[in-house]
């Protein structure tokens, strides 16, 4: 019985990830699972395998080796109108060139439920409006996308992947062109869903205070996988990020919230001013 409710309310699973890149490995033995509702921030410095981690989830690029299921399929398996009807994609780079307003961009989600011949009905509009709102962009719905500033067309994106219902959300670090405000209102708008998110994230913070679970890359290898508490420590940010900081539970959410030490350039001017006058 409790193997059955762990398999229902399983979403995703990826066993054993690698991803070779003209030979060169860029992803290595990647496992983790998640489950219904939660929200899971991939982090990591420059360079780990974020990206390339999200593009095996979404199908861009093939695996080398291992295996991920969505809902116990192969998602290889699944038709391009099925995969969409389950997972919605926001990507990092926002698309140029739409000759579209901000309403008719959000309206595409609607697709993977529409046939070819159908119609948007007024119950669609509807849930255009809602979309809409919910990332702050009413106001926008009739100006054209590509005039929005960059913070707006990532909201109007996450707008049309609510549009598209899905099981998943995968996302691409949305936070990087907004300002503080609309960074801390588009990940607990993630949070309310009641669907399953995955996204990287660079602010640590960010990551510790909204996602359930983190997954921790570096070098294209999983360093800890878990709840924030297990995985930013002040140790391991230090190993894999190359930093300084201090780690003490947030006074609002109890989560790590991590504090940086900061002169750095200054460290490495005084460390090469005493190997000159040493050597």
């Amino acid at each position: 019985m409790i193997e059955r409710i762990v398999q229902e309310t399983e979403i995703l699973k990826v066993d054993n990830l690698s991803w070779h890149a003209d030979e060169r490995e860029i992803l290595s033995g990647i496992h983790f699972c998640l489950t219904k509702g939660e929200m899971l921030g991939i982090i990591g410095p420059n360079g780990a395998g974020k990206s390339s981690l999200l593009r095996c989830l979404y199908r861009y690029i093939k695996p080398s080796s291992g295996a991920i299921t969505l809902f116990g399929d192969e998602i290889a398996t699944l038709s391009a109108k099925e995969f969409a009807k389950r997972v919605a994609v926001v990507l990092q780079d926002t698309p140029h060139h739409f000759d579209l307003t901000t309403a008719q961009l959000v309206a595409i989600g609607l697709t993977p439920h529409k046939g070819p011949f159908e119609i948007t009905t007024a119950k669609d509009r509807e849930v255009i409006n809602d979309a809409l709102a919910k990332v702050g962009l009413t106001h926008k719905a009739g100006q054209a996308y590509e005039h929005l500033s960059g913070g707006e067309k990532q909201r109007a994106l996450i707008a049309r992947a609510i549009v598209q219902r899905p099981k998943l959300l995968i996302l691409d670090e949305p936070t990087n062109h907004l300002d503080i405000r609309y960074q801390i209102q588009i990940l607990e708008l993630l949070r309310s869903l009641n669907i399953s998110v995955i996204t990287s994230i660079h602010d640590l913070n960010l990551a510790s205070a909204l996602c359930d679970q983190l997954l921790l890359l570096d070098g294209g290898k999983c360093i800890s996988h878990g709840a924030p508490v297990e995985v930013l420590t002040e140790q391991r940010i230090g190993d894999v990020f190359g930093v300084c900081c201090k780690v003490e539970p947030h006074p609002q959410h109890a989560n790590p919230q991590i504090s940086y030490f900061y002169g750095y350039s200054s460290i490495k001017e005084k460390q090469g001013r005493q190997d000159d006058s040493g050597s």
